[in-house]
């Protein structure tokens, strides 16, 4: 198992510092976010121009990543692959493509995006749309040696009422996904705020969870009480449940030796890539690489070799 970080956190920071910072604080490997230069959402980042990538572009990556002793755990675009509009859907998906061409020429075998929604339809009506999506997308991924892995983030925000807008946060839909081809990038502070045990959804999807992130959630009981477990319904910003936000690891609610123990337990040899949304610990570059130095201390101790590693 690696210890690595998605680079979305630092949208201002190229690549070469990140990786530069990234070495210097003892992480082994980075997701890289490549989302187009043109994307303003604050978990969005563009540090691969992968719709005009090529073996020039790839060989300066490689380069990069070896001067400073890093591997690329998968390249990051994390999108709504059902939207509503055609037009947008269509962009979402030529950019996916591109983001898969570039894994292809780095040697990267995995890609994370979302499965989606489009909030006008059913639960039922959007998986028979994804069945009509994915399976083109996961062949164009296979003939290219790359895998898509899927977060199971809930996504509400892409909801006008705050119900789940990325149909793969529980492993009732994983199961229903993995049928389509597509894998797992696990992450257990959004199975925590849905009530469901993250420990106890490792060992049943062992051999689906390809990558895994790091992120913390930390939950007010109290507030629950007067939003409820959808929360707030009066609210500017979407995001904002009123009830819990996320954290850096170690500052939420995530039990991290027992999640990461029972990875190595059941065989996880991937990249644990910590993902900074931590409200406290954002905002300047000084404050996230702060957040990603906790994140380090906490998760270093229980990140070791595998026995086929030593």
């Amino acid at each position: 198992m690696k210890l690595g970080m998605l680079t979305a956190c630092l949208p201002g920071w190229d690549l070469e510092r990140i990786a530069k910072w990234a070495a210097g604080a003892g992480y082994e490997a980075l997701e890289v976010a490549c989302w187009p230069s043109t994307g303003g959402r604050d978990f969005e980042a563009s540090h691969l121009p992968v719709a005009e990538f090529g073996p020039e572009q790839a060989d300066r990556t490689r380069e990069l990543m070896a001067r400073h002793g890093l591997g690329i755990s998968a390249l990051a675009y994390y999108e709504n692959n059902l939207h509503p509009d055609p037009v947008r859907r269509a962009e979402i998906h030529a950019h996916l493509r591109a983001s898969i061409g570039a894994a292809q020429e780095l040697g990267v075998g995995l890609v994370g995006t979302f499965v989606g929604r489009d909030p006008g339809k059913s639960v039922r009506e959007n998986q028979a749309e994804a069945e009509t999506v994915f399976p083109a997308l996961v062949e164009y991924a296979g003939e290219r040696g790359v895998r898509l892995i899927i977060e199971n983030c809930v996504m509400e925000g892409w909801h006008p009422d705050g119900y789940p807008g990325n149909l793969a946060y529980s492993p009732e839909l994983w199961e229903w996904m993995f049928g389509l081809g597509l894998y797992l990038n696990w992450d257990p502070s959004h199975l925590t705020w849905i009530g469901i045990d993250p420990v106890e959804t490792i060992a049943p999807y062992a051999d689906r969870i390809l990558h895994a992130q790091a992120k913390d959630v930390e939950l007010d009981p109290r507030a629950r009480q007067r939003y409820g477990f959808f929360g707030k319904t009066a609210k500017a910003d979407p995001w904002e449940t009123g009830w819990w936000r996320y954290r850096i690891p170690g500052l939420g609610q995530v039990d991290w030796a027992k999640v990461v123990d029972r990875l190595h337990e059941h065989g996880f040899d991937g990249t644990l890539s910590v993902e900074h949304e931590d409200p406290v610990w954002g905002g300047t570059p000084g404050k996230v690489t702060r957040g990603l130095e906790i994140a380090h201390r906490t998760l270093r101790p229980h990140v070791i070799e595998t026995p086929e590693e030593a």
